[in-house]
């Protein structure tokens, strides 16, 4: 069943029996809403519970919004999705096409206290833009809600209470500053130079994807010498020198770093992941205008800030009409394209036994941070992440290992522990499904270390496409 709140039974009517209920008492409880016309019908006790009151109403496809009429006074569910409208703040529901009903282990989870129910046992459906009665309005309602907040609110909320921040110096080895990010489990770290007395850049996992790269083409494989022998500044001037010489003739100088400060409010924050094509942003902090003795307070990432918009928003979905849309319905993250679709780009996918050579250069030439490892069905397996490359520091794997020769799956056991099965990783694999509405995408991806979901068919685990925080930030962003 699925529970609201209403008395009257409308079997008879086309739509889908949707039960409402009224769980805070009152003596005489009546229901209204934009499927009865907002005329008030009555709601019955339940028996054995006299402060609980329930209809049943037949609801057509659509969005849909209603009240309460409680001892003759206008009330609405705040545990429920509300928004504001002509008739006050009302609570809201959202039902699809009867035709598309799915099996019932996609249900969607609603939030915790939730009283709605589907009165059918085949829960989910899969729904079309078309099919609702979500317009460009809401959308943009949503978007302004989401501005506004994250406006409203400073980088320094994203500070934890306690923790640590790694910093590397520049003049530190390339060898030691890998062996440093396995070590401490972190995909980056800022760079500090002494001389200038400033924070200069970030060393990540795409570097030494490209110096592993930059060796091979030498016909070198990596060792602890040629690690050794460069340092990580040294690294930085050659490898400005190689994009200067591909983009700009030579033209253009350093990248500098991005950074911003405590005051920062959050949408610039995030701004400045996206336009920049950064995982993070420093936080620092200076106690003079010249920016001198600078403090590292934080690295903040586009998880930290979609964590407070969901804190922010979670009992109060309604005011976000867009969050209750199903995925596939917005079309948001990249899909795997159709027969037929000419105007999608190649989705990139991998077989375990793919040469980690052939790895790394999709995760450079693509542009992206992961790859789904699939079977010959296209079911996902495992996935292979830019910061995976930091497993060949463990036991000083990268001293003996040639790139065309190892294979994905290989690579990806180096960073588990021995005789675990060969399956999907939990650690890694953070799946959804394509009916999962925007608000579960959310909740999971604003989860510490989880950037991306891989999006499968229920049950085979076929790869449909993939969805990451930089997606959803566009997408809200606009």
């Amino acid at each position: 069943m699925m529970y609201h709140s209403s008395g009257m039974d409308y079997s008879r009517e086309p739509g889908m029996p949707t039960r409402f209920v009224w769980p805070y008492g009152g003596r005489s409880v009546y229901i209204c809403g934009s499927f009865t016309g907002w005329a008030q019908h009555p709601m019955t006790p339940v028996e054995g519970c006299p402060t609980v009151f329930q209809t049943v109403c037949n609801l057509p496809p659509g969005f849909h919004q209603y009240k309460f009429v409680v001892d003759g006074e206008w009330r609405h569910d705040e545990h429920q999705p509300h928004v504001s409208s002509n008739y006050g703040t009302v609570n809201t529901v959202l039902l699809a096409r009867e035709s598309d009903y799915l099996p019932p282990m996609l249900n969607p989870q609603f939030p915790a206290g939730s009283n709605m129910d589907v009165d059918n046992e085949a829960f989910q459906r899969l729904v079309k833009v078309s099919d609702i009665g979500l317009s460009e309005a809401d959308l943009e309602i949503s978007r302004h809600r989401i501005s506004v907040f994250l406006s409203a609110h400073t980088a320094y909320e994203l500070l934890p209470r306690s923790g640590k921040v790694i910093a590397l110096d520049v003049d530190l080895p390339v060898k030691q500053a890998f062996h440093i990010l396995h070590e401490q489990g972190i995909p980056m770290a800022p760079l500090w130079d002494f001389c200038k007395g400033q924070f200069v850049g970030v060393l990540s996992a795409l570097d030494f994807i490209l110096i592993m790269k930059e060796l091979r083409n030498h016909g070198s494989n990596l060792t602890e010498e040629e690690l050794d022998l460069h340092t990580i500044s040294a690294w930085k001037e050659a490898k400005s020198f190689m994009n200067r010489q591909i983009n700009d003739g030579g033209r253009t100088g350093p990248r500098q770093l991005v950074h911003a400060g405590p005051d920062d409010n959050l949408k610039d924050v995030a701004l400045k992941i996206l336009q920049n094509g950064v995982a993070t942003v420093p936080i620092i902090h200076s106690s003079t205008e010249e920016g001198s003795y600078p403090q590292l307070l934080h690295l903040a990432s586009l998880s930290d800030i979609l964590q407070s918009i969901c804190r922010y928003f979670r009992y109060s979905l309604g005011l976000l009409p867009v969050l209750q849309l199903p995925v596939c319905a917005i079309g948001l993250g990249t899909w795997v394209p159709k027969i037929g679709e000419s105007n999608r780009q190649p989705f990139a996918m991998l077989r375990p036994s793919a040469s980690l050579s052939a790895a790394l250069n999709l995760l450079v030439q693509a542009q992206v941070s992961s790859i789904p490892i699939v079977d010959d069905n296209d079911s996902l397996l495992d996935v292979y992440s830019r910061s995976d490359i930091t497993a060949l520091a463990k036991d000083k794997s990268y001293t003996n290992i040639n790139l065309e020769e190892m294979t994905v799956h290989r690579a990806l056991q180096l960073g588990e522990e021995p005789y675990s099965p060969y399956g999907i990783s939990q650690q890694r694999c953070h799946m959804c499904l394509p009916t999962d509405p925007l608000h579960k995408i959310m909740e999971r991806l604003s989860k510490p270390g989880v950037r991306r979901l891989v999006i499968v068919e229920a049950g085979s685990k076929r790869v449909e496409g993939i969805v990451t925080l930089s997606d959803i930030f566009r997408f809200l962003l606009g």
